[in-house]
């Protein structure tokens, strides 16, 4: 009977140990160094892309958990706008630098809108270039942008509470389009070139009725040269 129930707790000391074992070989598959796992599919609400030390580069997240405004991994600015699913991308302090959004819907009444943004960030501040197409009903629009960003860094404006905003905008250097390319709401396409301060000074377009033309304007916005002539003017 001894036997019995030595060989008993034998069995039990032993199952444990393979279990403490077997355990611990599928726990390092997924954290051993050099280790990697497959997967045919995952299902998750939010995945962070991380450097060894920890640095953020990456967050791809559904609209629940998308995040707010991210300066050297530290979450500065909750940004309660953002409605979007999508990807964040972050430079190497993992501070954000650009990211792609994206969504659409049919409403109760069958009114369709529809979005897409790419965009990448000038250093510690907003878009310099985007890439946006959308839709609002019958409102349809695609466009590549360029912009120069002024020198201050955007966490001056996002240290101050959010009613001080408007006047710190206006107190320092605005942001300027330069190159607009797209398709318009009124199915025109058109190139528009500006000066530093972010005027028009080219335009080159096909209007909604198929004819082309091509426009030269002085600073105040004048076309001093078009081609074709408008008419009633000698070229």
């Amino acid at each position: 009977m001894k036997s019995f129930f030595t060989s008993q707790r034998f069995l039990v000391v032993y199952s444990g140990v393979l279990t403490v074992v077997f355990s611990v070989t599928v726990l390092c598959a997924f954290t051993g160094s050099g280790r990697s796992a497959s997967f045919d599919e995952i299902t998750a609400h939010r995945i962070d892309i991380v450097e060894p030390d920890g640095t953020l580069r990456m967050v791809i997240s559904d609209q629940a958990r998308f995040p707010g405004v991210i300066v050297k991994n530290k979450e500065v600015y909750a940004h309660k706008d953002r409605v979007a699913a999508g990807m964040i991308f972050f430079n190497d302090e993992g501070t954000e630098n650009g990211g792609l959004i994206f969504g659409g819907k049919k409403d109760a009444n069958g009114e369709v809108s529809s979005y897409g943004h790419l965009s990448f960030d000038r250093y510690l501040q907003d878009q310099v270039l985007t890439e946006d197409a959308s839709e609002e009903g019958a409102n349809r629009q695609v466009a590549i942008d360029f912009v120069d960003r002024p020198d201050w860094p955007v966490t001056d404006l996002l240290s101050l509470p959010q009613n001080q905003w408007k006047n710190f905008v206006e107190s320092h250097p605005q942001p300027h389009q330069r190159i607009h390319l797209g398709r318009n709401a009124d199915t025109s396409a058109s190139l528009v070139l500006k000066d530093q301060d972010g005027r028009p000074r080219i335009v080159i377009e096909v209007a909604a009725d198929g004819n082309p033309v091509l426009k030269l304007l002085d600073a105040s916005g004048k076309v001093v040269s078009q081609l074709p002539p408008a008419p009633g003017t000698t070229p």
